[in-house]
């Protein structure tokens, strides 16, 4: 099997969204706005705020972020990314309800306690959160504080994820990350005592001089502080997208086949210590509601993983931030120069984006289907989106030599979640 699946190894980008961002196209403020105004006005949505600020690059990063030692640039973009938030609710024209906040990077733990508060603040100024809100912070262990921590509580974040990659040191300097067990076990007992119990971990396998012996000892450390959540990713070796990463030397990459056997070791151990797998490359606690989420089967993924988050609506804030909205895709600017033209001008500092046709949306959810649940009913999608039956032998070939490598499963009598709308179909089934 280890072939087979060989066979179809490729270094790619990480998969985010259909279409990918590589196939936005140009797109304008005024065109951002009008999807704004046009959102329902009682369907909760989700923020995205993203910080592209690290103290140093780490070489793996796929991220747009920039490293700084100073704090000064820090705080003229939160001034600026202050008022994106308050310029988008003023083009929304209504106070939504927010069930989902992220706040991502770069490092979201670099911004002192009280400008992070403020930006708590401007958002709940502008939003209305659920009482139940889930707000979740990127952390990078190596800049928790007592005074941090103590800040988080108080503007109510309820889960942290920590880049932790590999507890090795040899690895940790292959890829300039030094962070030793001590200051990740310290930070995550700081959150805990202001009350943030739902911690994940972010791990990866592929890394420079990485071996099996290193990926057993980062999964039994990590354990040992009982997260949540452990997603085990792969590292994209993708120097021509990325420049830092050519200061990864390609000799010191595992081979394929050497990544299979660190991803399915980790998973193994992950298993026997009663993780449960979501999706492709998470694991979560058996109390988790990632995993209550799998198997009621509203899982979703969006551009920071797999998420209980059901809303079909994304606000990004911040330089090269994503929205997903109800009809298309929009990215910010990435460059600071433009970000801030645009905002000092009043204008939303949107630059690509991709307005959905029903094929997009159709083969969007064909792929998210398999990415979260491993099967798909595509006679039930295809009912869905309004396509005829005859459809599904086409998006079949597109199977075929994964099927024939014994990699796909077709299930012609498939009676999963959506029986009676594939039966409606034709009752032509799922593939797995």
């Amino acid at each position: 099997m280890k072939n087979k699946i060989l066979k179809y190894n490729a270094q790619i980008p990480r998969y985010t969204s259909y279409p990918t961002a590589p196939h936005f196209i140009s797109k304008t403020p005024a065109e951002y706005a009008a999807s704004l105004a046009l959102l329902a006005p009682h369907n909760p949505v989700s923020l995205y705020v993203h910080i592209p600020f690290c103290k140093e690059m780490c070489w793996y990063c796929g991220c747009h972020t920039t490293a700084t030692r100073k704090y000064a640039p820090v705080e003229a973009y939160l001034s600026l990314m202050w008022r994106e938030i308050r310029l988008t609710a003023d083009m929304i024209g209504r106070r939504m309800n927010v069930a989902h906040l992220h706040f991502g990077g770069g490092s979201p733990t670099m911004l002192h306690p009280d400008d992070f508060l403020r930006t708590m603040d401007v958002l709940r100024e502008a939003f209305d959160f659920v009482s139940d809100a889930e707000i979740a912070i990127e952390a990078d262990p190596r800049g928790i504080s007592y005074d941090k921590a103590k800040a988080y509580g108080q503007a109510g974040v309820n889960r942290a994820s920590f880049g932790i990659q590999d507890f090795s040191p040899v690895v940790q300097a292959a890829i300039n990350r030094r962070q030793d067990f001590a200051t990740v076990e310290e930070s995550v007992a700081l959150l805990r005592q202001f009350g943030i119990n739902d911690i994940n971990f972010d791990l990866m396998y592929g890394l420079p001089l990485q071996t099996l012996d290193d990926i057993e000892k980062t999964v039994a450390l990590s354990l040992s502080l009982k997260p949540r959540r452990i997603a085990m990713f792969g590292y994209a070796h993708v120097p021509w997208m990325k420049k830092h990463m050519t200061l990864i030397h390609d000799e010191d990459l595992p081979d394929a086949c050497a990544r299979i056997d660190q991803f399915s070791r980790a998973e193994k151990l992950l298993l026997e210590a009663g993780m449960q797998p979501v999706g492709l490359d998470h694991f979560a606690a058996e109390n988790d509601s990632m995993l209550q989420a799998l198997r009621s089967r509203t899982l979703a993924r969006n551009f920071q993983g797999y998420t209980t988050d059901a809303s079909s609506t994304l606000i990004g804030f911040g330089t090269s931030a994503i929205s997903r909205m109800p009809d298309g895709f929009f990215q910010n600017t990435p460059h600071n120069v433009n970000y801030s033209a645009a905002i000092l001008a009043g204008r939303l500092p949107v630059a690509r984006g991709r307005l959905l046709e029903e094929e997009d949306r159709l083969r969007g959810d064909i792929i998210g289907q398999l990415m979260c649940y491993l099967e798909v009913d595509i006679p039930a999608i295809l009912v869905k989106h309004g396509f005829a039956p005859d459809r599904f032998d086409d998006i079949l070939a597109g199977f075929t030599d994964m099927m024939t490598d014994g990699m796909v499963e077709l299930d012609r009598g498939y009676q999963g979640q959506s029986r009676s709308a594939a039966g409606s179909a034709g009752g032509r089934g799922a593939i797995r």
